[in-house]
């Protein structure tokens, strides 16, 4: 999978488009499949956008300074009560777990094996196909570095060894 930062040309509205390859998005593009979730228009074009790299496996970690005006990284998520949400963004957000429920139906579970097992899959060493599961933001890093494609999931799930 591929998130690409999509752009109306006609109204200027900026949203997120998923595709399996580059090539999935030219081919729906040439095709007119794209249109502007906002207004409908069919003039979309791939947004500018910085890439979003994790730190390379050799580098120490950032520490902030005392004098550093940086925020430091949260230990806790922001949340908001469902009162404040409005309809449309919960209707959004039912579309999406859905979106991911289909996903996630047509991938394997390889919980914490997640680096290896993409490896396997990408080097010819196992049978390609769909897989989820977990991996460290170093993990993740150093896919990235040899090539191989990880994002992480829009909704969080339960491990399916933790539900009932």
């Amino acid at each position: 999978m591929i998130i690409f930062d999509l752009i109306c040309a006609d109204g200027q509205h900026r949203f997120e488009g998923w595709f399996g390859s580059s090539n999935d998005y030219a081919e729906q593009q040439a095709r007119g499949l794209l249109d502007c979730p906002v207004c409908g228009s069919k003039n979309i074009a791939k947004a500018v956008m910085a890439p979003n790299l994790g730190r390379k496996g050799n580098q120490d970690p950032v520490t902030a300074s005392p004098a550093d005006d940086r925020p430091l990284p949260q230990t806790k998520k922001p949340v908001i009560s469902k009162a404040a949400v409005p309809a449309e963004y919960q209707e959004m957000i039912g579309k999406l777990a859905k979106a991911q429920e289909k996903m996630l139906a047509n991938s394997e579970w390889v919980g914490d094996k997640f680096a290896d097992r993409a490896r396997d899959i990408h080097y010819g060493d196992a049978d390609e196909k769909p897989i989820h599961g977990t991996a460290s933001q170093e993990e993740v890093a150093d896919l990235a570095e040899e090539g191989i494609a990880a994002l992480p999931l829009p909704l969080p799930i339960l491990p399916p060894e933790s539900k009932n």
